[in-house]
């Protein structure tokens, strides 16, 4: 008789970035069917699942009622930056574990939380490398108002300045804005050599369809004249910008529907069978996926739920995961990733033009990288919890 695990799993699969939280549910989901129906694990999980509606506040609330109310150890969600902010101090309070599954800006390690998503070492600092010296050192920057976009911005801004470049400009604009005309204006105007977005959702979407209808009647051929680069975009996003403007658009992932393995194609097939509505896998879905097949390894060699104890195996977990070998650095509790560079086709999917030959040590705090760009201190983000 199998013992049970409860786990709860907090996305955000309605508002404005719910086509995100939808896809990294399923790739939960599907984990968690693997692990149930596996003979290899002594147990199940029983999810217990809950949607904050992409509200800061509902995060708050929920997470505090899986720690307290439910008694739960382990969460795996959040999207956004600011909602892992949010509920972290609530996670380091009542001593869970949260497995954050999410690419992310870095300037972070707690010992509350497992990240499975890209670090900027794996991200961006690739795809600021690729930029600079593909296209030119002339930049437009334009991001929804969070800490994901102000960080991101200040490591590309720190890559263009390294390459004797500038930015022109960079807007923000409230998360799930789509009056972007101007700013769309602002840009052909300025033609710079590439425009580094970090939008989310909805404002990202309307973004390139905006730009793309702008860049048409001014006779541009946006992806070549004008082309946007994100950390950010991925399979599913692709059919919500539609297929007038979702092609030429470069992105930064450690995962891409595309990638050409054993490994990945079995996800993908389990992915369309257990959602068949939303046939694209993706980065966010691959990161959820992976957290519940990491935890899932980590308390069978733990042999307890334990949050400690739990922690303390993560190092010696390994998972062959779609996007290749994954496993826990035991310095900091991300990710070894591999990096990865994908131009977006009218197919609704990704060429790759880069990739990294192994997995990458994360580098959260971009240690190693300062050798290169000289960075300003940053400040922590405190607030008291009650």
């Amino acid at each position: 008789m199998k013992g049970m695990h409860r786990l709860g799993l907090l996305f955000s699969t309605t508002g404005p970035y719910a086509t995100i939280g939808q896809a990294m549910l399923n790739g939960a989901l599907l984990a968690v069917d693997e692990v149930n129906a596996a003979d290899s694990f002594p147990f199940t999980f029983e999810p217990s699942i809950a949607d904050p509606g992409g509200a800061n506040p509902a995060y708050a609330r929920l997470a505090k009622s899986m720690l307290i109310d439910e008694e739960l150890t382990h969460v795996v969600g959040c999207y956004t930056s600011s909602s892992r902010k949010e509920v972290l101090p609530y996670f380091e309070k009542y001593d869970g574990l949260l497995w954050y599954p999410s690419h992310y800006e870095g300037f972070e390690s707690s010992e509350n939380v497992v990240y499975t998503g890209a670090a900027p070492n794996q991200h961006i600092v690739p795809l600021a490398d690729f930029l600079l010296k593909r296209y030119g050192n002339k930049a437009y920057f334009i991001g929804s108002n969070y800490i994901w976009a102000w960080e991101n911005n200040k490591i590309m801004r720190d890559a263009v300045l390294a390459a004797h470049g500038s930015v022109l400009a960079e807007r923000y604009v409230p998360v799930g804005d789509t009056d972007l005309e101007a700013i769309v204006k602002q840009i052909l105007d300025y033609r710079p050599h590439f425009i580094f977005n970090t939008l989310i959702g909805d404002s990202a979407y309307a973004f390139f369809r905006a730009l793309r209808r702008a860049a048409k009647r001014a006779g541009l051929d946006q992806p070549r004249d004008m082309p946007v680069a994100s950390c950010s975009l991925s399979e599913p996003e692709l059919a919500e910008i539609g297929s007038e403007a979702a092609d030429g658009h470069i992105s930064s992932s450690v995962y891409f529907e595309s990638i050409d393995t054993e490994a990945n194609a079995s996800f993908a097939r389990a992915y369309r069978r257990r959602f068949p509505a939303q046939r694209a896998t993706s980065a966010d879905a691959e990161a959820s996926y992976n957290a519940v097949h990491l935890l899932a390894r980590a308390l069978k060699a733990a042999g307890s739920d334990d949050m400690a104890t739990v922690r303390a195996i993560l190092s010696q977990v390994e998972f062959d995961a779609p996007q290749g070998p994954v496993r826990i650095d035991s310095d900091n509790r991300h990710s070894y990733l591999t990096p990865r560079i994908g131009v977006s086709n009218a197919q609704g999917g990704f060429y790759i033009i880069f990739a990294a030959s192994q997995p990458i040590k994360p580098d959260p705090y971009l240690i190693w990288d300062d050798v290169r760009h000289e960075r300003a201190p940053r400040s922590a983000n405190l607030r008291v919890v009650k």
